[in-house]
C-alpha cells in the first residue's frame, strides 16, 4: 500500500503482532508523529470558508482535531478563525448583490375577484381599447356605406358577404367603373359574347353562365342585375382565375398601364 512509505521512499517493513484482525500495517497511523501541518479537516474547513459555502449569518463552532484525537490549540485555530472572520465580508457583499424578484400574489385577506381586479387595471389597457374604438367605428362606417347604397354601399356590402377586407374596396370600385361606369343595368350588346348571345351585365360585366357559377351562395337568388349579387360573382371570378394579387391591383393592366377586361 502506497500510504506505508517510509520518509526515505522505501516501502515500510510489516509488523507482526499490530492490532487488528490482519496483522497488516493498515493500522500504524495512531503510532505515527502528529503532522506539522493543518490536518485534513481543519484544510477542508478552511477552504470551505474562503469558497463561501456557508451561507448564514453564523458560523457553527467546529473544532478540528488532530489524527491522535486531541483538539487543536486556539493558537493552531488562530489563522482559521482570521479566515472564518475574513470571509464573512465577501459572503455578505454576495448577499447584498442577490436580487430578489418579488412574485405578486393574493394576500390571504384578499378575494380572486379583488386580486384580478387589481391586476387588470394594472395592465395597459389603453391599445385594446383604442383597438376596439377603431373596430368599431369602421363597422359603424361600413354600415352608413350600406345604408346609404350606391357604388360605394353595394361594394361594401358584396366585401362584407365575402368576409375580405373592406380595403379592398377602392380596388373593386376600379373595376366597377371601368366595366360598367356605376351602372348595375349596363349591357354589352357588341362585344363577342354578345354576339353569342349571352352578353355581360351588370356593375361587374359577367356573363349569366358565370354569373351563376360564382354568386355567393348568399345572394344567388338574386337576379345578374343586383348590384350586390353581381360583385360578388365578378370578385370570385377574379380571384379563381386571375388570383388575389389581380384584384388588389384593381384587375388586369397592359405594358402601358390601361386597363384590360377580365
Amino acid at each position: 500500500m502506497a500510504g506505508h512509505r517510509s520518509p526515505r521512499g522505501a516501502r515500510a517493513p510489516r509488523t507482526a503482532g499490530t492490532t487488528g484482525s490482519t496483522g497488516t500495517g493498515r493500522h500504524q497511523a495512531t503510532h505515527r508523529p502528529a503532522p506539522a501541518g493543518p490536518s485534513l479537516g481543519t484544510t477542508v474547513l478552511a477552504t470551505t470558508a474562503a469558497v463561501g459555502a456557508v451561507a448564514t449569518g453564523a458560523f457553527t463552532a467546529i473544532v478540528p482535531a488532530l489524527e491522535d484525537g486531541t483538539a487543536t490549540s486556539a493558537a493552531a485555530d488562530a489563522p482559521y478563525d482570521a479566515a472564518l472572520a475574513a470571509n464573512s465580508t465577501a459572503l455578505d457583499d454576495i448577499a447584498s448583490a442577490v436580487s430578489m424578484v418579488p412574485v405578486e400574489l393574493a394576500s390571504e385577506s384578499e378575494s380572486v375577484e379583488d386580486h384580478v381586479s387589481r391586476v387588470v387595471q394594472a395592465a395597459d389597457l389603453a391599445k385594446l381599447h383604442a383597438e376596439q374604438a377603431r373596430e368599431q367605428a369602421e363597422r359603424d362606417r361600413v354600415s352608413a356605406l350600406i345604408e346609404r347604397g350606391g357604388v360605394d354601399g353595394w361594394i361594401a356590402e358584396a366585401l362584407q358577404i365575402l368576409e375580405l377586407p373592406q380595403s379592398l374596396a377602392p380596388s373593386v370600385k376600379k373595376i366597377v367603373m371601368a366595366e360598367s361606369g356605376g351602372n348595375p343595368r349596363a349591357i354589352n350588346n357588341w362585344d363577342a359574347n354578345a354576339r353569342r348571345g349571352t352578353p355581360s351585365q351588370g356593375l361587374m360585366q359577367t356573363i349569366p353562365t358565370t354569373y351563376k357559377h360564382y354568386v355567393h351562395p348568399e345572394v344567388k337568388n338574386r337576379p345578374i342585375t343586383d348590384p350586390v349579387a353581381n360583385i360578388t360573382a365578378g370578385i370570385r371570378y377574379m380571384i379563381d382565375n386571375y388570383g388575389m394579387s389581380t384584384l388588389e391591383r384593381g384587375g388586369r393592366s397592359s405594358s402601358a398601364g390601361s386597363y384590360v377586361g377580365y
